[in-house]
């Protein structure tokens, strides 16, 4: 048996439980642990010849946590040392604690064998399976995450794969995350990542599954549906009209105030896809591109992504004792 630390006998003692601590009870009991260890477990090194290596579930809760909490791998370290509650989650104790080098590890480990892809198909699976992902429409919308435009670094220029775009009157730089969600959960069920400058009615094919009867899209889809690669695809377009349109109809006209419902009714629809870019922004602190390049920035993407849809039906899961091990 452990002897107990300082740290963990006064945090033993503590009687108010904060945020952080209900966030991450609420998260461990949602979290399908099983179905994602079974998915890294092939690819994971078992440590053979020289130093153990780290358990698997506490390797896979500390990269969950530096995606919630927004921390670098030094400071995912550091705060293993501070923070009582985070080795608790981990299950990890003072005397032996992944470094930084570690940490950076296990993530190039999921990067490598494209895991991200499969933690989203694995909870996206874990919520199908119990009625929350319908997948009879979807709604499709992207967002520009900023990277830093500074060229005070090592080469002296900016990161080559994102880009400057212009939105409204202002100028951004950095890359695009464009996400399919389903209509009636609001869950993401596809995402992509690309330059800042590329367009989004040229990523519609890639985030559509095959199975939707329709598909919602803000006005900057508008002509989506005479794409070549949408020919015979036997969907709704339900695509916000801009508002140039009938800005010329009155108020007071018959027509003007139908369109105005309709696309009022679009528009409550369409609303529920960014419901993710709210949870990964606010909730999740990510504002800004972490690493250089897009398919590691992706990668993040997209396991956040994963964490957002089990972030919004975690109240759901647990009013109806759906938890996993």
């Amino acid at each position: 048996m452990k002897q107990l630390s300082f740290a963990d006998a006064e945090y033993a003692g503590k009687r108010k439980q904060t945020r952080r601590e209900r966030f991450l009870i609420e998260m461990d009991q949602v979290v399908p642990w099983q179905a994602l260890m079974a998915l890294i477990e092939p690819h994971y090194p078992r440590g053979e010849g020289g130093r153990p290596a780290y358990p698997l579930a506490a390797m896979l809760r500390v990269h969950l946590m530096q995606n919630w909490f927004g921390y670098s791998d030094p400071a995912m370290e550091e705060a293993l040392y501070e923070v009582t509650i985070l080795r608790h989650f981990a299950g990890l104790h003072l005397d032996r604690l992944p470094d930084e080098t570690t940490i950076l590890n296990f993530r190039r480990l999921l990067e490598k064998h494209a895991l991200a892809s499969g933690i989203l198909e694995v909870i996206n699976g874990y919520l199908g399976e119990r009625g929350l992902l319908l997948r009879q429409g979807s709604i499709v919308d992207a967002t520009i995450i900023h990277a830093p435009s500074s060229t005070k670094n090592r080469d002296g220029k900016r990161d080559p794969e994102m880009h400057q775009t212009k939105k409204g009157n202002q100028y951004y730089f950095g890359m695009k995350a464009h996400i399919g969600v389903d209509d009636d959960s609001g869950l993401v069920h596809s995402v992509i990542g690309t330059a800042a400058n590329v367009a989004d009615v040229t990523q519609v094919g890639k985030l559509l599954h095959g199975e939707e009867s329709y598909v919602c899209a803000d006005a900057g889809y508008t002509g989506v549906e005479k794409r070549a690669e949408h020919e015979g695809r036997e969907v709704i377009w339900s695509v916000a009209a801009r508002r140039s349109t009938y800005k010329s109809l009155g108020k007071r006209s018959l027509l003007g105030r139908v369109i105005r419902q309709i696309e009022k009714a679009k528009a409550q629809t369409r609303a529920k896809v960014e419901h993710p870019f709210r949870v990964i922004k606010c909730q999740f602190g990510y504002t800004k591109v972490r690493f250089r390049g897009l398919a590691k920035n992706t990668a993040q993407l997209v396991t956040l992504f994963a964490l957002s849809n089990l972030w919004m039906m975690r109240k759901r899961l647990l009013m109806a004792g759906e938890v996993r091990p």
